[in-house]
């Protein structure tokens, strides 16, 4: 289960140093694609096969909705390998999605990473923590 979140920053040729902590997991490769709420996200291998195998690949493609969210994940998605250094090339137009620059803060969010610009994070984890009692609430209601 990937865990916790680090403060990093991208170097001038775009890579990313993963935090040691998660580099185990991805000793087989990484999947890094467009994430929703303007941030990346990145799988190990076996995680994204399994994604796909639940989510993506379930989708009906004579929906339009269905096609457009096949198109933004898959078409977003590059497979890379860590360097000896543990760092990942980020492609600029994923860097030009989630509005990367240099500062950025890696979020181990259970099966994947989230790679947010700094700032931007400081502004989610705000607004999660304002509202995280009536998210809560509402999804306990859900599934009763």
């Amino acid at each position: 289960m990937l865990l916790g979140e680090y403060e990093h920053t991208i170097d001038d040729k775009n890579r990313l140093t993963l935090p040691a902590r998660f580099r185990a997991a991805f000793a087989e490769g990484v999947v890094v694609t467009r994430g929703l709420d303007d941030c990346l996200y990145a799988y190990p291998p076996a995680a994204w096969a399994g994604v796909v195998d639940r989510r993506l690949a379930t989708l009906d493609t004579f929906s339009k909705e269905s096609r457009r969210m096949q198109r933004f994940f898959y078409a977003g998605a590059v497979e890379a390998e860590l360097d000896k250094q543990g760092r990942v090339t980020i492609p600029t137009a994923l860097m030009s999605h989630a509005k990367l620059e240099r500062d950025v803060v890696v979020a181990g969010v259970n099966d994947h990473l989230e790679i947010w610009d700094r700032a931007a994070w400081q502004r989610e984890l705000a607004d999660v923590e304002g509202s995280a009692e009536d998210v809560a609430e509402r999804l306990a209601a859900q599934s009763d």
